[in-house]
């Protein structure tokens, strides 16, 4: 059932998940994307680079936050503006994985245009990593 505006308040928890990216996701992310920049996958390359290692994709790990939010509302189409700032990269440990951690926060409520603005809080390894990471949903 999709969220009702008047059942939201702000500073309400709307979503929260733990999502874990390791090197066989990156390359199958590059393959969808078209991106095979060689920090996503060439650990010699990110560290010569100034890189810890193998970093996920920006757009990969903005990606994962919203989804988040999509899943909340019950309809992707329902996210009209998403926008954040990256922070810093997410290391992407071979063997293993690195997880993202994604809290969304309801940040605002308009009922003129029946939106809600929802923050993000997202990390890794205890670090932001993305930065002012908010979704504009336009709410029935």
């Amino acid at each position: 059932m999709a969220p009702v505006l008047e059942d939201l308040a702000v500073g309400q928890e709307v979503g929260r998940r733990e999502v874990a990216v390791d090197r066989a996701r990156l390359v199958r992310y590059a393959g969808a994307s078209g991106d095979f920049n060689p920090i996503h996958w060439n650990e010699r390359f990110a560290t010569e680079v100034g890189l810890p290692g193998v970093i996920a994709h920006g757009m990969w790990t903005m990606g994962a936050a919203v989804g988040v939010v999509a899943d909340w509302v019950g309809d992707p189409g329902a996210v009209v503006d998403y926008q954040t700032r990256f922070a810093r990269p997410v290391p992407v440990p071979d063997p293993g994985a690195a997880t993202v951690e994604v809290v969304a926060v309801i940040g605002a409520l308009d009922a003129d245009s029946r939106t809600a603005r929802v923050d993000l809080t997202v990390t890794a390894a205890g670090a932001r990593v993305l930065a002012k990471c908010q979704a504009l949903v336009r709410l029935g």
